[in-house]
């Protein structure tokens, strides 16, 4: 079901919990909210669907990808870029690293560890920072 997107900072600052499998209708509410969305954003995180759980779905290779409990392992190449976010108005400055490796939940709740490079790497690092109240 597509949701409506949360512009309020002080909900948006809270720390996200782990997900469960119970959380998968929340994982499906992004997915669709991301689909409905693809006019005008890449990625987003639970917490702009009001769902304060460690869940983000993101744009890669014209597919929408859905993320439980991502973490962050090993990060290399520092850079800084402006970005922009659905919730929030304008741009801001953000560091982000060119390749990341990340080890995550995927849709059937299978850990997985994966690398990502270039854009696709700051899609999902901009996500992981809403997971933990970071407004970029």
């Amino acid at each position: 079901m597509v949701k409506p997107i949360v512009k309020d900072v002080f909900f948006l600052q809270q720390k996200s919990q782990p997900a469960t499998p119970a959380d998968a209708n929340h994982g499906q509410d992004l997915l669709d909210t991301l689909n409905a969305h693809l006019h005008e954003c890449v990625g987003m995180a639970g917490n702009m669907i009001g769902v304060l759980k460690r869940i983000i779905v993101i744009r890669d290779e014209n597919k929408s990808r859905l993320m439980y409990n991502p973490v962050l392992l090993s990060t290399m190449g520092p850079y800084t870029q402006e970005e922009g976010c659905l919730s929030l108005t304008g741009t801001r400055t953000a560091q982000r690293y060119n390749l990341i490796r990340v080890r995550f939940q995927d849709e059937t709740f299978q850990t997985r560890e994966e690398t990502f490079a270039g854009f696709t790497a700051a899609i999902v690092q901009h996500e992981m920072a809403h997971l933990d109240g970071i407004l970029i």
